[in-house]
C-alpha cells in the first residue's frame, strides 16, 4: 500500500513561447496608408541622370523632361484566427483567451516582415559569392550604394539587415563592438533599437533567406528603395464568443503589400553562416 499521494500542480500563468512578436523591418521602408482600393502607386521622380547642356546654335536652351516612374504595390489580405471551444478554455491550463489574442498579433507582425523580406530578396545588386562578414565587406556594400548614386550621407535612411551568424562575425570587429546602441524613431510609434555603425543602422533578423546555411541573404538598403503599403486602419485585432457553437475566437487581419521602388538602393550580401548554426 502506498504511504503517500503526490500532487501535481499546474501553473496558471503561461510562459510565452519563443517566437518573433513584432515587426522589425516595417519602420525601414517608405510606408503609405491606403484609404480605399487594392493598390498604392509610389512615384519615383528625378532627372534620370541628365547632364547640363549648353545653349544651342539657334540661341535656345535644349529642353528635357524629368524621369517620372510610378511603381505599383498591390495589397493582399492576410488573416490569422485561432479558435477554441468553451470547454477547452474552461478545462485547460492558463488564460486561453489571452493566449489566443497575443499569438494572433504575433503571427501578423511576422507576416509583415516576411512580406518586406520577399521584396528585398528580388534585388539584383550583389557582392558575389558567399563569405563571412568583415569590415571590408560592410564597406563594399556601402561603396556599391555610392556607385549607384544612393545618398549614403542620409544615415537615418540606411539600413543593413543581417542574420544572427553575420551579427556574430560583426561582434568580433572591434569598431562594431564598440558602437553605441541608440534609440531611433524613424516613424511614429514605439522605438526600435538599431546599432548605428559604419553609416548603417544594423538590424539582426532571424528569418532572412537561407538563415543558418552557407548561403544566407543579408540586405543593405536605403529607405527610398523599398515601399510598403497598408490599409489606413492598419492591423485589425478582434476577439469574441460564438454563442451558437460555444467557442471563443480571436482574429487579426491586415491588407498590405511591399515592392522595390528603386533596385539601385538595395545590395544583397550573400553570407556564409554555416559555422554558427
Amino acid at each position: 500500500m502506498a504511504d503517500s499521494a503526490f500532487q501535481i500542480q499546474y501553473r496558471q500563468e503561461f510562459i510565452a513561447q519563443f517566437e518573433q512578436g513584432q515587426s522589425w523591418l516595417r519602420t525601414t521602408a517608405t510606408t503609405e496608408a491606403v484609404i480605399k482600393g487594392n493598390q498604392a502607386q509610389f512615384l519615383v521622380a528625378g532627372s534620370g541622370g541628365a547632364t547640363a547642356v549648353t545653349r544651342g546654335l539657334n540661341g535656345n536652351i535644349p529642353p528635357r523632361v524629368d524621369s517620372l516612374a510610378t511603381v505599383p504595390t498591390t495589397l493582399v489580405e492576410w488573416h490569422d484566427k485561432p479558435q477554441r471551444t468553451e470547454f477547452n478554455i474552461f478545462a485547460s491550463q492558463g488564460d486561453g483567451r489571452r493566449i489566443m489574442q497575443m499569438s494572433t498579433v504575433k503571427v501578423l507582425n511576422r507576416k509583415i516582415d516576411q512580406d518586406i523580406i520577399s521584396a528585398l530578396a528580388t534585388g539584383t545588386n550583389n557582392l558575389g559569392t558567399a563569405q563571412t562578414f568583415t569590415l571590408a565587406l560592410a564597406m563594399r556594400a556601402m561603396s556599391k550604394l555610392d556607385l549607384n548614386d544612393v545618398d549614403t550621407t542620409e544615415e537615418d535612411n540606411l539600413f543593413f539587415a543581417v542574420t544572427p551568424a553575420a551579427w556574430a562575425y560583426l561582434m568580433q570587429i572591434k569598431e562594431f563592438n564598440d558602437a553605441d546602441l541608440v534609440e531611433i524613431k524613424p516613424l511614429s510609434g514605439p522605438a526600435r533599437r538599431f546599432r548605428r555603425w559604419g553609416g548603417f543602422n544594423w538590424i539582426k533578423h532571424p528569418h532572412l533567406p537561407g538563415v543558418g546555411t552557407a548561403s544566407e541573404s543579408c540586405f543593405a538598403y536605403h529607405r527610398a528603395a523599398l515601399g510598403h503599403a497598408v490599409n489606413s486602419g492598419e492591423m485589425d485585432v478582434r476577439a469574441g464568443y460564438n454563442e451558437e457553437n460555444a467557442y471563443y475566437w480571436a482574429r487579426s487581419s491586415i491588407f498590405m503589400g511591399s515592392s522595390v521602388l528603386q533596385n539601385a538602393g538595395i545590395v544583397v550580401v550573400t553570407h556564409d553562416g554555416s559555422k554558427y548554426t
